[in-house]
């Protein structure tokens, strides 16, 4: 499917537009933004955008209150259709976000409980007990997700809610043309919900494409026939900075191994999951890496393994932001992108991904493995790639059998030779293209 050749962007709308935090009610056309940012897209090579929430909420776009009405503080829904429209003419695929575990407290039908209680229509919509009572001193108790009481748990065993939820889903392949979603919490999520889900996008649009936020477990629990297409590599993601920063390629290795090698025992060998080097919810990549000239290498791990490549916006240059200093530090408002060697680095990364099928659907394979260096083999039934990674400060020269005498590399271009061992430069990646 489409997403298994793309490079996603990553787009936390109501930061990266400057919007306030708490919900004001003031009509502001903020979304319109992003269509500036298309040039920029493009010239890194971005093929689809995942907007994290853009639907009114209480205050960061997780606690909804209107699934068919964009948020205030972005804009109208005539905006984002416009943002979409713009998107799909230059190429670029649409995914949101979809919360679909729970709502805000400013959610319609929740109100309607809090207002009516026991005669409320809504009541068997959320999980509730008129005995008890909530932090919010309601005079009822409900379940909050994880315990978070601003995030009204949805009881997707209802079917009017089911009905609710797959009418605003309709709505927004139908009017915004979207091409997935990305089910925030999937691990939480009922997984007769998901394959109802999966089952209703299926009849809406033919390719269209259902990404899981999976942190921890078995992903084959909500991915496969009839569930999710995907789901984030969490795995991988602390895999990648720890084997970086405690030079010791062999965690993050080991991790591919175990999930995509070609023993009979490997979890997920021909799955596509999401891999990134950080996110909205993760401190970046460039505040926790101990030496900030592995950044380029890092990217070479996030776009040669196996998976579907995810950039943050402003990760692409470096940007920085701490999680301790909490979620606005790692959202923040950016006027307009930058573009430095990193990011030209990565747009590099992104065009050797989306054209080579070995990096696309190729296996896994390990060929040289140390603490501060890794070879591996990406190989499909037409092509066969060479990923190779030096993390030390000095020259490595590793002995294998290529197999071949000399490959392109898909980054710089450039012809390698393999007579005499193979030079990997201080701080190097390669992506090299074998001769068959």
């Amino acid at each position: 499917m489409w997403a298994e050749e793309s490079v996603f962007y990553q787009i936390y709308p109501l930061g990266f537009c400057g919007a306030p935090f708490h919900n004001d009610g003031k009509l502001e056309h903020r979304i319109l933004k992003v269509i500036d940012w298309i040039p920029h897209m493009r010239k890194l090579g971005i093929n689809a955008v995942y907007f994290c929430p853009v639907f009114e909420s209480d205050t960061h776009g997780y606690n909804t209150r209107d699934y068919k009405k964009i948020d205030v503080r972005l804009g109208t829904n005539e905006d984002f259709k416009k943002v979409c429209d713009e998107l799909h003419a230059n190429g670029i695929r649409v995914v949101l976000d979809g919360v679909f575990n729970h709502v805000g407290r400013g959610f319609t039908q929740f109100r309607d409980v809090l207002t009516y209680r026991e005669k409320s229509w809504y009541k068997d919509w959320f999980n509730i007990s008129f005995e008890g009572n909530s932090n919010y001193n309601d005079g009822l108790w409900y379940e909050g997700w994880e315990g978070n009481y601003d995030l009204v748990k949805l009881n997707l065993r209802n079917d009017a809610v089911v009905d609710h939820i797959f009418d605003a889903v309709r709505y927004w392949v139908e009017y915004f043309g979207i091409d997935g979603l990305r089910l925030d919490v999937a691990y939480c999520l009922d997984n007769d919900f998901v394959r109802r889900l999966r089952g209703f996008t299926d009849s809406l649009k033919e390719d269209f494409y259902l990404i899981g936020e999976m942190l921890h477990g078995d992903y084959n629990l909500k991915i496969g026939p009839g569930m999710l297409h995907s789901c984030t590599n969490y795995e991988c993601y602390k895999g990648i900075h720890s084997s970086f920063n405690s030079m010791n390629m062999f965690e993050i290795c080991h991790s591919l191994m175990r999930q995509f090698g070609s023993d009979p025992w490997c979890l997920y060998t021909g799955r596509h999951l999401l891999s990134f080097a950080d996110n909205h919810d993760v401190s970046r990549i460039a505040t926790i890496l101990n030496n900030k000239k592995h950044l380029p290498l890092v990217y070479g791990m996030v776009f040669g393994m196996p998976g579907i490549p995810c950039i943050y916006y402003g990760s692409e240059w470096g940007m920085e932001g701490d999680k301790k200093n909490g979620d606005p530090s790692l959202r923040p408002a950016v006027e307009q992108p930058e573009w430095n060697e990193l990011t030209d680095f990565i747009s590099r990364l992104a065009e050797a991904k989306k054209n080579s099928e070995a990096l696309n659907y190729g296996g896994f394979r390990s060929v040289v493995l140390t603490n501060k260096q890794c070879i591996f083999e990406r190989k499909s039934e037409h092509e066969r790639v060479m990923v190779a990674i030096n993390a030390d400060e000095e020259e490595y020269v590793a002995h294998f059998d290529a197999g071949c005498g000399l490959a392109e590399d898909l980054i710089t271009g450039k012809t390698h030779d393999f007579g005499g061992g193979s030079h990997l430069p201080a701080y190097s990646v390669s992506f090299w293209k074998m001769e068959r």
